[in-house]
């Protein structure tokens, strides 16, 4: 680690470590893999928050896939979901906004959960060319079932990164929310 001097002590220590968890990383396919991944150097990727982020990323995304999948809803369907069901009424282009969705992909998004009868879009009465978003009956009790093993999920990343990191990284990451 010669190269690294540039990073912080801890961050050094830990560029090399393996993970503590019995869980996969992020990306590996088998124990095989790992044992590849871990010959194979980082380099300053170790020391780079984009680098850790998008891997974090990448097992979050794998977990709640994982653990949602019994109820087939992935990652932005919840978030969209979620963000009707806290403010019914709202415009396609208002939760787009607010969750950072292309338009064009929300629009795809709000059809499947149409079709599944889980949201509907409402003609709104004062812009004839907006809808206005809702929930159904069915997409309010899914949602509360989405809700309970998302939280399952949530308790997968403190397992993950200790329940103090995960509030602290909520804490750092608020910001951006």
């Amino acid at each position: 680690m010669a190269g690294n001097s540039h990073m912080p002590r801890s961050a050094k220590s830990r560029a090399g470590a393996r993970p503590r968890s019995g869980r996969k990383q992020a990306g590996s396919g088998s124990a095989q893999s790992n044992v590849m991944n871990d010959a194979i150097a980082l380099d300053a990727l170790a020391g780079h928050a984009g680098y850790a982020v998008r891997r974090f990323q990448i097992w979050i995304f794998q977990d709640f896939i994982r653990t949602l999948g019994a109820v087939d809803i992935r990652p932005t369907q919840y978030s969209v979901m979620t963000v009707i069901g806290a403010n019914p009424g709202l415009s396609q282009m208002a939760v787009a906004q607010r969750l950072g969705i292309e338009r064009a992909r929300l629009v795809h998004l709000l059809d499947s959960l149409e079709d599944r009868k889980l949201v509907k879009r409402v003609r709104s009465r004062t812009d004839r060319r907006s809808h206005a978003l809702h929930l159904t009956a069915r997409g309010q009790t899914s949602l509360r079932q989405f809700k309970l093993l998302a939280a399952e999920h949530e308790r997968h990343v403190a397992e993950k990164i200790g329940k103090a990191n995960r509030e602290q990284l909520l804490r750092i990451l608020s910001d951006f929310t």
